[in-house]
C-alpha cells in the first residue's frame, strides 16, 4: 500500500521564490552529477568531496550532502514533500528566513546522523524534515489530502496535519516501523534530527515574533487548551462556579466554555472554506470561488486569501458587474498588500468604480489621490489624473496640480 500526500490547504500569502530555487537546484544538480552522464570520475569526486562523512565530516559537507541524490526516486520522493510543505513555510517565513532555516535544518540533522553512524549521507532528507515540523508548527490546525494507492484501488482522504505528520510520517515511518521493517539505506536518525530541528527553530521564531503570529499557529492552539483547562479547573471549585455564575467577577473576565467551542468551530469553518476557494480556483471554478469568498466573509470579515487569490476573486466580482463585493475585495487586497506591484493600479481602479459605477466620490477622491502617489506609468498616471480631476470637480474642490513635460 502506497500513501502519498499530495495537496494541502493552508494558503500560501506570497510567492515562494526561494523553495521554486531549492527544487530547481535539486533537480539541475542530480542531472548535472549524474554518473550516467559524467561517468565515474565525478562519483568519485562527489563520493569523496560532498557526501557527508559522518565518521570524518568536512565543515562544507554539513551542507552540500543534502543536494545529492542516490537515485530519480530519492529525488522525487524528496522533492515532493518540499514541494507540499515548503511553499507554505516560505511564504510564512519571507525568503532569506527560510533559506537560512532550510540549510541549518539540514546541517542539524547530518550533525543528528553522525552523532549515531559512520556510513556516508546523502540526500535532502533531513532538512525536508525540518521543514515539514515547521510546518506543523505554523499551520497545526490545516488538513492534507492524501492518496491512497493499493492494487487497483485509488482513494483520497484529508487528514489532520498534526495526525498525518506527527503520528505517521514521524512516528510510525522513523520510529516503530524500522524495527519491524527492513529499511537498510534510510538515515532514520538523520530525518528524526531533522524534526526536532524544525519543531523547535519554528516555535522558537513564533516566539521570538521572528514570523507573524496567528490564530491559527500552534501557540495559539495551546493558548486555547490551556484557557479551556483552566477554566474546567476553576468550575471545579463549588463557590468559584458560583461566583462565575452569579457574581460580578465572571462579567470582568468571562470564559465561557461555549465561547471557546464556537470560536474553534468557526476557525475549523474558516480553514476549510479557504481550502474550498483555493481548489475551486485551481479547477477555474470563479463562480463557486467567488459564492464560497462571500461565505468566508460572513464568519470573518477580516479574511484575507493569498495575493494571487484574493487578486482573481476580485477580478471575477468586477468582470462580473458586481461592483459592491469587487471593492470589498480589491480593498482587502490593497490593504493586506500594500507592497504589491499592483497595488497602485488596484487604487486606480477602486477609484473608477467608486465614481463610475458607485457614485461614492469621497472614496473615490481617496483611491485616485493614493494611486497618484505610487503610479509610474505614465499612461495610466494620465487616466488617473483625468479621473481625479473630474471627481474634484464634482466636490467643489481645487483640482490636482497637471503634470508637465520634463
Amino acid at each position: 500500500m502506497i500513501i502519498l500526500p499530495i495537496r494541502t490547504e493552508s494558503v500560501t500569502q506570497r510567492t515562494p521564490t526561494v523553495n521554486y530555487a531549492l527544487l530547481a537546484t535539486n533537480f539541475f544538480l542530480f542531472f548535472l552529477m549524474n554518473e550516467r552522464f559524467a561517468g565515474s570520475t565525478l562519483a568519485a569526486f562527489k563520493q569523496q568531496y560532498l557526501y557527508l562523512h559522518a565518521h570524518a565530516p568536512s565543515f562544507h559537507q554539513f551542507f552540500t550532502y543534502s543536494f545529492l541524490h542516490a537515485d530519480i526516486f530519492h529525488l522525487l520522493g524528496n522533492m515532493l514533500f518540499l514541494w507540499l510543505f515548503g511553499n507554505s513555510v516560505n511564504g510564512k517565513m519571507g525568503n532569506l528566513p527560510y533559506l537560512l532555516f532550510y540549510l541549518s535544518g539540514g546541517a542539524f540533522a547530518g550533525w543528528g546522523h553522525s552523532m549515531f553512524h559512520s556510513q556516508l549521507l546523502l540526500g535532502a532528507s533531513g532538512a525536508i524534515a525540518a521543514i515539514t515540523t515547521a510546518y506543523l508548527v505554523l499551520f497545526p490546525r490545516s488538513r492534507v489530502t492524501v492518496m491512497v494507492w493499493l492494487f487497483l484501488f485509488i482513494h483520497f482522504f484529508e487528514w489532520p496535519a498534526m495526525v498525518l505528520i506527527g503520528l505517521k510520517i514521524i512516528v510510525w515511518d522513523n520510529i516503530i516501523a524500522p524495527q519491524f521493517i527492513a529499511s537498510e539505506g534510510i538515515a532514520h536518525n538523520a530525518h528524526l534530527a531533522g524534526y526536532f530541528f524544525g519543531f523547535c527553530g519554528a516555535l522558537a521564531m513564533l516566539l521570538a515574533r521572528a514570523v507573524s503570529r496567528d490564530q491559527f499557529d500552534i501557540l495559539a492552539l495551546w493558548k486555547r487548551w490551556r484557557q479551556r483547562r483552566e477554566f474546567a479547573a476553576t468550575m471545579a471549585n463549588p463557590a468559584a462556579a458560583a461566583r462565575a455564575r452569579y457574581g460580578s467577577a465572571a462579567q470582568a473576565e468571562p470564559m465561557d466554555p461555549e465561547q471557546l467551542r464556537a470560536q474553534d468551530l468557526q476557525m475549523d469553518q474558516v480553514s476549510a472554506l479557504r481550502s474550498r476557494i483555493s481548489q475551486q480556483l485551481e479547477r477555474q471554478d470563479a463562480t463557486a470561488a467567488t459564492a464560497a469568498y462571500e461565505e468566508l466573509l460572513t464568519l470573518d470579515r477580516r479574511q484575507c486569501l493569498s495575493e494571487r487569490q484574493q487578486l482573481e476573486i476580485a477580478r471575477e466580482f468586477y468582470r462580473t458587474s458586481r461592483f459592491p463585493q469587487a471593492v470589498v475585495a480589491f480593498e482587502r487586497f490593497v490593504e493586506s498588500y500594500p507592497r504589491s506591484y499592483e497595488a497602485a493600479n488596484i487604487n486606480l481602479l477602486l477609484g473608477i468604480i467608486y465614481a463610475r459605477d458607485l457614485k461614492q466620490l469621497e472614496s473615490a477622491d481617496k483611491h485616485l489621490t493614493q494611486s497618484m502617489e505610487t503610479l509610474r506609468d505614465g499612461e495610466r498616471r494620465s487616466q488617473c489624473l483625468k479621473w481625479l480631476t473630474n471627481v474634484r470637480e464634482a466636490l467643489g474642490r481645487p483640482a490636482p496640480e497637471s503634470e508637465g513635460a520634463t
